[in-house]
């Protein structure tokens, strides 16, 4: 089967005979936009302004500005690089692991997405657990 793009992480598909490739166009639009999230400014070739750079928020404390600062990036950077998406919510849950004196925080980013051309609606969760 032809596909849009090779899926990542980079996978050995036995019925393509090389990487699997992604077979929607909704695919694709969700990978182009993890890829966006988790590119940090500065780090992709020929384009120092593209990523929103998730990782550089990892150690901040949890607020409100914070949440706003990391919202108000991700829609600029959608609206720049991947303007065929509309941002429809960017949600931030922030919870405490463990029951030590001194518990890790972990961030989670729920971002829910339209792709009006295709009148689809999806959605992404990012953890700062998992960065």
């Amino acid at each position: 089967m032809i596909g849009y793009s090779p899926q990542f992480p980079l996978k050995i598909d036995s019925e393509i005979g090389a990487y699997a490739v992604t077979k929607t166009l909704k695919q694709v639009a969700k990978q182009n936009f993890m890829n966006l999230m988790l590119t940090s400014p500065g780090e992709r070739v020929m384009d120092a302004r593209f990523g929103v750079g998730l990782r550089q928020y990892l150690f901040e404390p949890a607020s409100n500005s914070l949440a706003f600062d990391i919202g108000n990036r991700i829609r600029s950077q959608v609206e720049r690089y991947l303007p065929f998406i509309e941002i429809n919510e960017v949600l931030f849950n922030t919870t405490d692991v463990g029951m030590t004196e001194s518990p890790d925080q972990v961030l989670n980013i729920h971002v829910e997405f339209s792709l009006p051309a295709l009148s689809m609606t999806e959605s992404i969760l990012i953890s700062s657990n998992t960065l």
